[in-house]
């Protein structure tokens, strides 16, 4: 395979990191001009400096990527199809695994830190902009679209070009779309969050899928469930440890522009995320793929020896056909459920409780304690999907999501009783079903799609919160008893589609969904 030599292709990809990071740092300037006025930006006009910055920025992530994929894809994906890369589903658990695990944790908390700033800084646009809610809510609404948009592109990109290239081009968006802190008008910073958007929105798929090809079968489980729960806790606690810190001296605008450290360190921990042993033999790269293969327990054989294998360990045949797209579809609209539950009627309620005359105490008492259930949820999801059952963990996380939901609509006919408990019952279901939904897709489809098929999952639960923004900038939010309403038959209708098309995965083979090699070709995938 004609490509550039692996240092050649090392030097070529820091080139292209050198240049984005001169582009950010040429925005500097104009952001540190306005320290005696609080760091207000609004009004100025962008200088020479900074549109050299930006063509730096551009050039810089196409040169990066030039540097991570490969250059001859039609030859990668055709040897690809000979080849088949058992997960150590039988290896002891190693340093190797748990070293994994703590780098794609930290890679996640800077992921999932980016979104999570966005909150943050809503106050602060509205005063320095001097505009709505409704118009700065244009900034969390594309934001959000990018993320969506971001799952689906990058759950390609690592289908095609490996997992840790996708990482550490998606860090290199990060670097760039720092500069969202030093852009002027709210038009830039509409445009700058939806880029960033679209590099955080993929790291999450990408991960569950890498970890799932990675971890013995028996700890592939809680350790899907606990790397992505803990990212996402880490993430929100990081973004409002910096925003109580760094906001009251430097602005809102900081929020965005850590992004140039923060990303530049997600780049370095792309270093210690080992690359899939099938892309690495498809390339030709046959000493690294060993060297990997030894060090999490894989092993490489033919479609052939992997069909002759699953008959010997008498495997349940993968899902195919309509089965797959049913399953996809059940996942996909519960991803959905808590997109609109978690970016709308959970951030809607307050309002609505205020209005009918609850306390202000009560109402932030909610939110807050959002943040607290989250990690304890997490951790007994952790417990229930890989020592109890994968897929009834699951349904239990849609029953009890339902179930609130139920209380919800009865608070609203009844018009008085106490909003903690169906609050609690949403805030616990809806955090226990995202942290099971991304893993149980990863670990529910074969190779070939199992970045795309993740990232279809990781888009939907994006474009739940993209519709309730939708909402939110339309002025347009309907009662809470409504939402409810229209919020069950999704949650139910995923809820019977789980149970009739979900599989039990708990200590599953991976190798079973990838016994030909070609199970989905046929069907266009």
């Amino acid at each position: 395979m004609t490509a550039l030599s692996d240092r050649r292709a090392a030097g070529v990809f820091v080139l292209g990191v050198i240049a984005v990071t001169a582009g950010v740092l040429m925005h500097l300037p104009m952001f540190l001009v306005a320290r005696d006025m609080g760091y207000r930006l609004n009004g100025m006009g962008m200088g020479p400096e900074m549109v050299w910055g930006m063509v730096l920025i551009v050039a810089g992530v196409a040169v990066a990527a030039y540097g991570l994929l490969p250059r001859n894809v039609a030859a990668q994906v055709a040897a690809s199809r000979t080849i088949v890369v058992s997960p150590p589903e039988d290896a002891p658990l190693s340093a190797a695994h748990w070293r994994l695990m703590l780098v794609l944790v930290l890679a996640l908390v800077i992921d999932v830190m980016k979104p999570s700033s966005l909150g943050f800084t809503i106050p602060g646009m509205i005063d320095e902009y001097r505009l709505g809610r409704q118009v700065v809510s244009l900034v969390p609404l594309f934001a959000l679209l990018g993320t969506a948009t971001g799952s689906v592109l990058w759950g390609m990109i690592a289908d095609v070009y490996g997992r840790k290239a996708s990482i550490l081009l998606s860090a290199v968006v990060f670097v760039g779309t720092s500069i969202c802190g030093a852009m002027p008008s709210l038009a830039w910073n509409v445009g700058m969050c939806f880029l960033m958007g679209l590099g955080a929105g993929g790291m999450l798929p990408v991960t569950y899928a890498l970890l799932a090809e990675m971890m013995p079968s028996k700890h592939r489980g809680w350790s899907l469930v606990l790397v992505g729960g803990l990212g996402s806790v880490g993430g929100y606690f990081a973004a409002s440890g910096l925003a109580a810190t760094l906001v009251p001296a430097y602005s809102w605008r900081v929020l965005w522009l850590v992004n140039l450290p923060t990303g530049l360190a997600l780049v370095a921990l792309g270093g210690l995320i080992p690359e899939s042993a099938k892309f690495l033999l498809a390339r030709g790269r046959n000493r690294e793929a060993q060297r990997i293969m030894a060090t999490f327990g894989s092993e490489a054989r033919t479609p052939g020896e992997a069909v002759k294998a699953q008959t010997v360990r008498g495997g349940s045949d993968p899902l195919t056909g309509f089965a797959l797209f049913a399953k996809l579809f059940a996942l996909s609209m519960a991803a959905a459920c808590y997109g609109l539950i978690n970016f709308g009627l959970l951030l809607w309620l307050p309002a609505d409780l205020l209005a009918k005359g609850y306390s202000i105490e009560l109402s932030s008492r909610l939110l807050a304690e959002s943040a607290l259930i989250a990690l304890p949820t997490i951790l007994f999801a952790a417990w229930g999907y890989s020592r109890w059952s994968s897929k009834r963990s699951v349904l239990v996380a849609l029953a009890v999501t339902i179930v609130g939901l139920l209380l919800v609509l009865r608070l609203e006919i009844a018009g008085r009783g106490s909003p903690v408990i169906p609050v609690a019952l949403l805030i616990i279901g809806t955090n226990a079903l995202i942290a099971m939904l991304l893993p149980y897709a990863a670990e529910s489809f074969p190779f070939r799609i199992r970045g795309r098929a993740t990232g279809v999952v990781a888009a939907c639960s994006k474009g739940g919160g993209v519709l309730a923004q939708v909402f939110a900038v339309l002025a347009l939010v309907p009662a809470m008893g409504a939402v409810s309403l229209a919020l069950l038959i999704p949650a139910v209708t995923a809820l019977v589609l789980v149970t009739l098309f979900g599989r039990e995965i708990r200590g599953r083979d991976l190798r079973d969904l990838d016994v030909d090699g070609h199970t989905f070709h046929a069907a266009g995938i």
